[in-house]
């Protein structure tokens, strides 16, 4: 299997799974202003959209989008617990959790990378932020993991969306709940690996 990456991208989320289910993988950096990948092979070719993640398995079969992505590869290895069985209403928490932070976490964030915005549309985008914040801090309260007390692929996706907070000048002082939160995924040995092998972490 081959995961194709930018470093501190939305790829990080399958990179950490993939680290945190052990399973073989080969990492291929993509540069996302060329749309190239090492030795200059158009990234096009593998994800039309042109962006990551994606990934490519053994039959040269290819899934994009972060939700899709780690949801199959925690399937690959059930005995992880990387997510609830299919058809238990839990799963359909996880898918929960999943939607709701590709809509409202990370497509939020990823408005305030774009330097083009107005400053109303950015101004927008972080009161938007300040209210799913909000209520994310009060979910999280008393509890190590979104799920509860096992951490599963919405954590991965959920510590890689709030990495950016830092590089976007987004504050999250506010809810030291979310801070702590990032500072125990942060912590975790899968995800130390991951952000060491992209260069993100000495």
């Amino acid at each position: 299997m081959k995961l194709y990456y930018a470093p501190g991208a939305c790829s990080m989320t399958p990179h950490i799974v993939l680290n945190e289910l052990g399973l073989p993988y080969e990492a291929v950096k993509v540069d996302l202003k060329t749309k190239t990948v090492a030795g200059g092979d158009s990234f096009v070719k593998i994800n039309p959209k042109g962006y990551v993640p994606a990934i490519e398995l053994d039959d040269g079969r290819h899934l994009t989008e972060v939700a899709a992505i780690v949801l199959y590869l925690a399937d690959l290895k059930p005995e992880a617990g990387l997510a609830p069985a299919n058809g238990t209403f839990e799963r359909y928490q996880l898918v929960e959790w999943l939607t709701f932070i590709s809509s409202e976490i990370h497509k939020g964030m990823g408005t305030l990378f774009n330097p083009t915005v107005s400053p109303d549309w950015r101004q927008a985008s972080i009161d938007r932020l300040n209210n799913r914040f909000d209520w994310l801090s009060k979910q999280l309260d008393g509890k190590p993991y979104l799920m509860g007390d096992a951490f599963t692929i919405a954590d991965a996706y959920l510590f890689n969306i709030l990495s950016w907070a830092r590089l976007v000048k987004f504050d999250l002082d506010p809810w030291p709940t979310l801070g702590d939160y990032a500072g125990r995924i942060g912590a975790r040995p899968a995800v130390i690996e991951t952000l060491k092998s992209e260069g993100l972490l000495r």
